[in-house]
């Protein structure tokens, strides 16, 4: 299938104060459609001069009317939002597909969720209370959730629907004014979210939208001194830098970063119920997916039914451009494709199990057919890093003991999962393994807009999602009042 880019809005422009203006130096970046590779437009290129007019925008907005709006009255508009993202699903989830290449069932997946985030947050707005405290005879103590008050969002390609979401969504209801600088692969259903947000009644500079590189517009919205919390989705690597220049301006970050998830599967577990978690979880998103479960630690009683199971469900997977609307989709850039292609070539020392097939995928696109290992080592290189792509690696053990060493045997820590019947097992390993969040014979909990997310370790800090989010994004003021 092919299609042209349908928009309603000018990528090649910044939304600052309500205006959409072009960037200040003039100049843009490519627009590639990573199922061909082919160049399909431009956005924005922002830079310091577009953060700063932004923060300017945002820190004006929030001592406006929207500083002055009840905190039911910020749901409202959420609400409000919600229902518009619900009723253009279907062009965001292709708009999404073309500049991310997701299939297109999963990018209508991600505009559902986008749709629920901003329900979930204006329902909540109006209940993040804070509470009286017992105190001394005298004395009346209560506590106060107040906004940060700008804050920055430095969203990732992988998911830009939902991360938005989930930050952003938060952020507005506890009354903050945002700063949102997507990833330059992915700035489309960001820009496409902040219109609807202006149309449903957003005040003017509470949600701006710079586009741009991560070492111009990113480091100059983390360097801002006006801006008051950052939340920040992407590389450890990248991850560590936000953090830094936040620090020198003391300002405190949420970070989510990368993951190495284990699904552990005990001899007891009901397999036919694994199966589809088990690779479903580490191809979606052509395994570009910060909780992708790239690792399957199998007891040996079952691990060669894991084994055959997995790589027959691999092999009947099909990779194709993302309007054809497949299994698994183009990775979203050359550069993605190179890095995912170098993890595979450290593995030809392993067994290969399953790979899926290339159905009509252009020549130009970034490719790469989903492969699955057998037999892995805990210490290869593949059972450690992070890959970023549709690979997954099959690890045996024998005991528990050995099943929680291997899973927290890396540098990470964001999601694991636990496929077993015992459940004085499901209580002890959900305690033992080092994850920031752990299913028990499910994984991920049909996203969860109502769960906090997060890590441990290197896979970041904070949590986003339900109601830990509000509490991050806002500060809580303690009161005592003497009154004898």
């Amino acid at each position: 299938m092919t299609g042209e880019l349908q928009l309603w809005f000018d990528p090649a422009k910044c939304l600052i104060a309500g205006e959409w203006v072009a960037p200040q130096a003039g100049q843009v970046l490519p627009l590639i459609d990573p199922s061909t590779g082919q160049e399909i437009g431009a956005i924005a290129r922002g830079q310091q001069g577009d953060i700063a007019a932004a923060v300017a925008a945002a820190e004006a907005a929030r001592h406006g009317p929207w500083g002055r709006l009840s905190a039911a009255e910020r749901g409202r508009i959420l609400l409000t939002l919600s229902r518009m993202v619900a009723a253009r699903v279907d062009d965001l989830a292709r708009i999404e597909a073309m500049d991310v290449g997701k299939p297109l069932k999963q990018a209508r997946a991600d505009a559902v969720a986008l749709a629920r985030y901003c329900e979930f947050y204006g329902g909540a707005a109006d209940k993040l209370h804070g509470q009286t405290i017992p105190y001394m005879d005298g004395y009346t103590v209560y506590t106060l959730r107040e906004p940060h008050g700008v804050t920055g969002h430095i969203v990732p390609w992988n998911y830009p629907m939902q991360i938005i979401g989930r930050s952003v969504g938060a952020a507005l209801a506890a009354g903050n004014t945002c700063v949102l600088k997507p990833a330059e692969d992915a700035c489309l259903t960001a820009l496409a979210f902040a219109d609807m947000a202006k149309a449903a009644g957003l005040p003017d500079g509470v949600l701006n939208v710079v586009p741009g590189l991560g070492a111009e517009a990113g480091v100059a919205l983390c360097q801002h001194p006006g801006v008051h919390h950052i939340s920040f989705t992407g590389s450890v690597q990248t991850g560590v830098q936000v953090q830094m220049a936040a620090a020198r301006n003391v300002v405190p970050v949420t970070l989510e970063l990368g993951g190495k998830s284990p699904q552990v599967v005990f001899d007891d577990a009901d397999l036919d119920a694994a199966l589809p978690f088990l690779v479903n979880a580490g191809i979606q998103n052509a395994g570009q997916t910060c909780s992708a479960s790239s690792r399957i630690l199998v007891q040996r009683g079952v691990y060669d039914r894991v084994v055959a199971a997995m790589a027959a469900r691999y092999q009947g997977l099909q990779v194709g451009p993302a309007l054809a609307d497949l299994d698994v989709g183009p990775l979203i850039s050359r550069k993605q494709q190179a890095i995912v292609s170098g993890f595979l070539d450290q593995g030809q020392d392993l067994e290969i199990v399953g790979q899926g097939q290339l159905v009509n995928a252009p020549n130009g696109g970034n490719f790469v057919r989903p492969t699955l290992f057998a037999g892995v080592a805990p210490t290869h290189v593949l059972a450690r890093d992070e890959i970023f792509g549709p690979v997954q690696v099959v690890i045996p053990f024998d005991d528990e003991d050995e099943a929680v060493a291997i899973a927290n045997g890396t540098d990470y820590g964001l999601v694991a999962s636990i496929w077993c019947r015992d459940g004085a097992r499901q209580m002890r390993l959900a305690r033992k393994i080092r994850a920031g969040q752990v299913f028990i014979n499910n994984y991920g909990a049909g996203g969860g807009v109502e769960l906090p997310f997060g890590g441990m370790g290197k896979s970041g800090h904070g949590r986003e999602k339900g109601f830990e989010a509000l509490y991050g994004f806002s500060v809580l003021k303690t009161v005592a009042a003497y009154h004898g």
